[in-house]
């Protein structure tokens, strides 16, 4: 039995699911000690959910991609092995983490509502601000990413915004968060309508910048919403 074990180990494809799988177990203890096993499930599945948006975000535009791989109180990625070739496919994939994982917590959210579970509701909390916090645009953030479709320029916007945040919850992650968004700021500050990257990689049409630009404002809309309705629900009466 063992041998067989290791046998089925030293196969590539499910070297790469034990990867998820693996970091998605290691998550959900961690959670676990920390939040109780109940919403660390639900958590790490929303989370989930937000990277397998990514992942057929993807894999639609043709890009190789990797599973997802979890690290507790950092969250999950999706390794792109090919990059967008323009910033209208970069915000395609972007985009395609928040809106399935507002899905997921939109039926996470109905189903706190009709079983009448209050740690269901604390995890649709978590995947709506979840998926608003990833909206801040400013690359690393999916909505950098998106976002980056108007402009690159439109990032400086979003340092505020992590600012702000770091003050009113200072943590370590944002301090990580704000270090591989330096960089960003910097292309952001030196970015240049006629230069070359601007007139390839960012040549869009008005049309999409509309497109992607309404979109993205009504889901941060949305989830404004959606994040600060469920909050006073978890303020109020238990369920």
């Amino acid at each position: 039995m063992l041998k067989l074990l290791l046998l089925l180990l030293s196969g590539a494809k499910l070297g790469k699911l034990l990867t998820t799988g693996g970091t998605m177990l290691l998550s959900v203890v961690v959670y676990a000690f920390v939040f109780g096993w109940k919403y660390a499930v639900g958590f790490v599945a929303l989370l989930f959910v937000h990277e397998a948006g990514h992942y057929v975000a993807a894999r639609r535009r043709g890009l190789d991609v990797g599973a997802p791989t979890f690290i507790p109180f950092l969250g999950a990625w999706i390794e792109l092995k090919d990059q967008p070739h323009d910033a209208e496919t970069e915000a395609y994939v972007g985009l395609g983490g928040p809106l399935l994982g507002t899905v997921g917590a939109m039926v996470v959210w109905l189903m706190a509502q009709s079983w009448q579970l209050p740690w269901l509701l604390a995890v649709a909390y978590s995947g709506f601000f979840l998926n608003l916090f990833n909206l801040i645009p400013l690359s690393p953030f999916d909505g950098g990413r998106i976002t980056a479709v108007l402009t690159p320029r439109i990032w400086l916007v979003g340092v505020p915004v992590l600012g702000a945040l770091f003050f009113w919850r200072p943590s370590p992650m944002l301090l990580i968060i704000a270090l591989l968004a330096a960089p960003q700021v910097w292309k952001a500050i030196t970015f240049r309508r006629d230069s070359l990257e601007a007139q390839t990689y960012y040549a869009v049409g008005a049309d999409v910048r509309w497109r992607y630009g309404l979109i993205y404002l009504a889901l941060l809309l949305f989830l404004a919403l959606a994040t600060f309705e469920v909050h006073e629900q978890l303020r109020g009466p238990v369920l």
